[in-house]
């Protein structure tokens, strides 16, 4: 297939044969950004762990300085004052019985993130298999399961993110948009590095980051 001019230009940006400190790479993103929209920056961070190891695996949740760039639509199973707290705090949809026939009957998936009191997980329960897949089961590692249903709206709203290993024992993460200063860039990348090392499993031998 052949590459426009706007990529061809864009790959002489790039040295491969070069290993590139954060800020300089971040930079590189910005100036190679051929697209007509803004477009999303990722990091991929490979890890020296076994996925197949329960007491190897890497999962947790950290708020990004800048946030992403993105609006996260939030729908939080809750009921009676923990259902008033969330509609409060912004959530995008509240419920729970209701939530719970929607998705199943309706096939209903116009939200990106999903929170839960402890007391509705046997109802949420019931969504594993449809949830699961797209990595939006709520979790207590994550924050996504809690009484405090009002600041963690808040912090999905704020640019709150979740990572986890794949099956390649990689961690793949958005930390913003390239309309992003490269101040703002680096410090959402810092802060997702700082709690990756944070949650080094004890498990972990040998180098970490790969």
């Amino acid at each position: 297939m052949k590459k426009g001019k706007k990529y061809r230009e864009a790959v002489k940006l790039v040295d491969r044969d070069k290993t590139y400190e954060p800020a300089e790479a971040l930079e590189l993103v910005k100036k190679t950004a051929t697209a007509n929209f803004d477009e999303t920056v990722e990091i991929h961070i490979r890890l020296g762990v076994d996925s197949r190891h329960a007491d190897q695996q890497v999962r947790g949740a950290v708020v990004l300085p800048h946030g992403t760039g993105q609006s996260r639509r939030v729908l939080v199973f809750a009921k009676g004052a923990q259902a008033d707290e969330a509609t409060a705090a912004g959530a995008d949809f509240v419920g729970a019985e209701d939530m719970v026939d929607k998705i199943q009957k309706e096939n209903w998936f116009d939200f990106d993130v999903v929170i839960a009191t402890p007391d509705l997980m046997g109802l949420v329960g019931r969504l594993g298999r449809v949830l699961g897949p797209k990595g939006l089961m709520p979790n207590p590692k994550s924050g996504t399961v809690t009484m405090d249903v009002g600041k963690a709206v808040e912090e999905a709203k704020a640019g709150k993110i979740e990572y986890r290993l794949d099956k390649q024992n990689i961690i793949h993460c958005a930390i913003g948009k390239v309309s992003f200063e490269v101040e703002q860039l680096l410090d959402n990348y810092n802060t997702l590095m700082e709690a990756v090392i944070k949650a080094k499993p004890v498990a972990s031998k040998g180098q970490y980051i790969k």
